[in-house]
């Protein structure tokens, strides 16, 4: 039980400590706004590359599933709802699955 205890406090250290010394050593920076802007893209980005794959491999057909890609990022560019986005872009992949 004591070596469980021990694994669990390394490891809650080994997880907070690259999360929290960023925020608290940083936090006192002004970056500049071109910085500021850059530091804007990289969740979208970030999202978008662990996302992208897992679109391509969801259907066997690599066109529909780029059609059902294509067609969440349209709708959600016109900002409609995030279950809009989803179900429209479920019915195009499977429309385009049952043509091709």
């Amino acid at each position: 039980m004591n070596s469980f205890i021990i694994l669990l406090t390394g490891m809650a250290l080994v997880t907070y400590l690259p999360r929290m010394l960023p925020l608290v050593i940083l936090s006192e920076i002004e970056l500049s706004p071109f910085w500021k802007r850059f530091m804007l893209y990289i969740p979208p980005a970030a999202l978008s590359a662990l996302i992208f794959p897992g679109i391509l491999q969801a259907t066997d057909s690599v066109f529909a599933a780029l059609a059902g890609g294509l067609t969440a990022v349209l709708l959600a560019y016109f900002k409609f709802s995030l279950l809009a986005v989803v179900l429209v872009s479920i019915l195009t992949v499977f429309i385009f699955q049952f043509l091709i």
